[in-house]
């Protein structure tokens, strides 16, 4: 059973949608306002449905409050259709993005689709499948990189990142000096059958990038290959 943490001052379409996600044997969790979403999203839920127009604290705001304690999938929901906007949600850690109005089918879909993939990621881990089994901890420079508790360190001091930054920085260093696009890079992190846009992944390299350089400003971990994509700069120490 999966805990689901719907934020939406909709109160029909939170309390129809509990009704269909209880029935699929959830556990629902509803939040009609930003702040009572923040302080829900406290009890750790398998995935956050978060409306992104709503009075007070807004979808954006929340998902900004949340994403570096929160580490499950976030699917946005919004009535909100521009490409800026969509690409907003993105680069604030969201995982998933919905236009209103939308078919209670397809939102039910993407929903499973979002914890499948989070499944078959916890899987993997647990298996420790090909180099994480053998090599559980790398190192590049200053940074240290823990395959089995999926985080970063840079001198010794822990970096925040999400699950999906986390990911795009296993990818690449696991593949350090191999050139991804940004639909590859896409494909192996959110899925092949993932609704999205390929743009996200810059406002994550971004992210990543200043993270890190946060940490360490001689760190200089992902390299941009200009018209192609992004590659895992540093030899393994």
């Amino acid at each position: 059973m999966s805990t689901i943490l719907i934020v939406d001052d909709e109160r029909d379409m939170v309390e129809l949608l509990s009704d269909e996600l209880t029935a699929r044997g959830h556990r629902v969790l509803a939040a009609y306002d930003g702040e009572r979403g923040i302080e829900l999203a406290g009890s750790k839920p398998d995935l956050v449905i978060l409306d992104v127009m709503m009075p007070g604290r807004d979808g954006f705001d929340v998902c900004r409050a949340i994403r570096d304690t929160v580490a499950c999938p976030i699917l946005f929901v919004s009535a909100r259709q521009s490409e800026n906007d969509r690409v907003k949600g993105f680069s604030m850690g969201g995982d998933d993005y919905i236009v209103k109005p939308f078919g209670l089918r397809e939102l039910l879909a993407r929903i499973e689709a979002n914890l499948r993939r989070e499944e078959r990621a916890r899987q993997n881990i647990g298996a420790g499948v090909g180099d994480k089994a053998a090599q559980p901890l790398l190192r590049w420079g200053n940074l240290e990189l823990d395959l089995k508790g999926m985080s970063v360190t840079v001198c010794g001091k822990p970096v925040a990142l999400t699950r999906k930054e986390y990911e795009i920085v296993e990818l690449l260093a696991l593949h350090a000096g191999q050139v991804f696009s940004r639909e590859q890079i896409y494909e192996r992190i959110w899925g092949w059958d993932a609704e999205g846009d390929s743009s996200t992944i810059v406002e994550h390299i971004k992210k990543i990038r200043a993270k890190l350089a946060a940490a360490d400003l001689s760190g200089d971990y992902i390299q941009t290959v200009w018209g192609i994509g992004y590659k895992w700069k540093r030899g393994r120490r």
